[in-house]
């Protein structure tokens, strides 16, 4: 099993019906801004393996992943694991993961 983290934006973008605008014959198109990223970010932690994702948690606006928080994580994971993943759990799971100061600790 594999997990990273990731920094998502939100995009509130426009459906079609509403820049859709009425002009007369012959009048250009008015101009389009490219969209820019907006203020709203957050951290998203996937879970996955060969079968494909197994969780995605998305960190809580002012929160930072840490030696309380990732542990948590890890429970969750277990459970989710425990219902998606039947046949294959054994005794021993293995995660792949980077070096992160969360993911050191003996507590993890």
């Amino acid at each position: 099993m594999t997990m990273d983290e990731t920094w998502l934006y939100h995009y509130d973008l426009e459906t079609k019906q509403q820049s859709m605008e009425w002009r007369h014959n012959g009048l250009s198109h008015p101009k389009e801004f490219r969209v820019q990223k907006s203020a709203v970010k957050f951290l998203a932690s996937i879970f996955w393996d060969q079968d494909g994702i197994i969780l995605i948690d998305y960190l809580p606006k002012g929160h930072t992943i840490n030696v309380e928080y990732y542990p948590s994580l890890l429970v969750q994971l277990k459970d989710i694991l425990k219902e998606k993943r039947r046949r294959k759990v054994t005794k021993v799971v293995l995660i792949l993961h980077d070096n992160a100061p969360a993911h050191r600790p003996l507590v993890t």
